[in-house]
């Protein structure tokens, strides 16, 4: 097994948590991101990721439950197969295009999901009034990971302006900030 499958189990395992404890009145609940609710959180990534890796690297997903009717079937079938890929050592050393380049799919998903996962469990969470808590050791590889990347990740429109925080800060509140997010 892959450290990236270790990884990203943990990660998923927290917005699963996260996912089975919203209340189901509360997911039509703002959420940070302009203009989503809850549900949207999840919808984003059952959408998104699919469609990513249909572009570039020519996967296919499994059809499964929408976020609309279900979103914690449809977080789970996502969670479920890129976890398969990860665990599979050959699915996750195939190599695929992506946005920087030919990469082993294990990286691709550590370097465009991981950080996304992470970042909505927040969203979710603050949306729904449950625990905002992330992985420290997720937290800081990802700060210190997007420092350098500054400029780039505001070019491609993924993220808000940076949003100031006091220098002794945490460094969850500091990543959220970096990411365009009021802690």
């Amino acid at each position: 097994m892959t450290d990236m499958a270790t990884r990203f189990r943990a990660v998923a395992a927290r917005f699963t948590e996260t996912v089975a404890a919203v209340p189901f009145d509360k997911w039509e609940s703002p959420a940070p991101c302009d203009g989503w609710v809850a549900r949207d959180v999840v919808r984003h990534l059952v959408e998104w990721v699919p469609g990513f890796f249909v572009a570039f690297g020519g996967l296919t997903f499994p059809a499964g439950a929408s976020a609309d009717d279900d979103p914690a079937g449809a977080w789970a079938a996502l969670r479920d197969h890129l976890q398969a890929i990860l665990d599979d050592e050959a699915g996750a050393a195939r190599v695929i295009e992506s946005p920087t380049g030919p990469a082993p799919l294990a990286d691709v998903i550590g370097t465009f999901v991981l950080g996304d996962v992470l970042i909505h469990t927040w969203d979710l969470a603050r949306a729904v009034g449950l625990d905002e808590t992330l992985d420290a050791d997720e937290v800081h590889g990802m700060y210190e990971g997007m420092l350098p990347m500054d400029a780039a990740l505001r070019a491609s429109g993924h993220f808000g302006p940076r949003v100031t925080v006091s220098d002794d800060a945490d460094e969850q509140t500091k990543l959220l900030a970096f990411t365009g997010r009021r802690p």
